[in-house]
């Protein structure tokens, strides 16, 4: 199946829901590259960034998931990389 890399932007403005989001992304786990996330404590947020290999659709799913919970906003930015196998420099004749 092709995946896609993308980059999920999380936003946390309700620490009431970490614990819903982290069992979100413990169900699409095995898709997940890395995640880092920031406390911003002088606005009571915090950030995460998500880096996925995966399907579009579950891609956007998880995405659809995590926008519905209370107090936190998401956006999710793709890579033009499909997950089709490239070609070597030797064999399409590039240097």
């Amino acid at each position: 199946m092709e995946t896609r890399v993308a980059v999920m932007s999380v936003i946390v403005e309700n620490s009431d829901t970490v614990e819903k989001l982290n069992l979100i992304l413990h169900e699409y786990g095995e898709y997940i590259i890395g995640r880092m996330g920031i406390p911003y404590r002088e606005k009571n947020i915090n950030i995460i960034s998500i880096a996925l290999d995966a399907p579009q659709d579950t891609i956007s799913a998880l995405a659809g998931k995590v926008g519905k919970l209370k107090g936190i906003s998401v956006k999710t930015a793709f890579s033009n990389y499909s997950g089709k196998e490239q070609p070597h420099e030797a064999e399409t004749g590039d240097l």
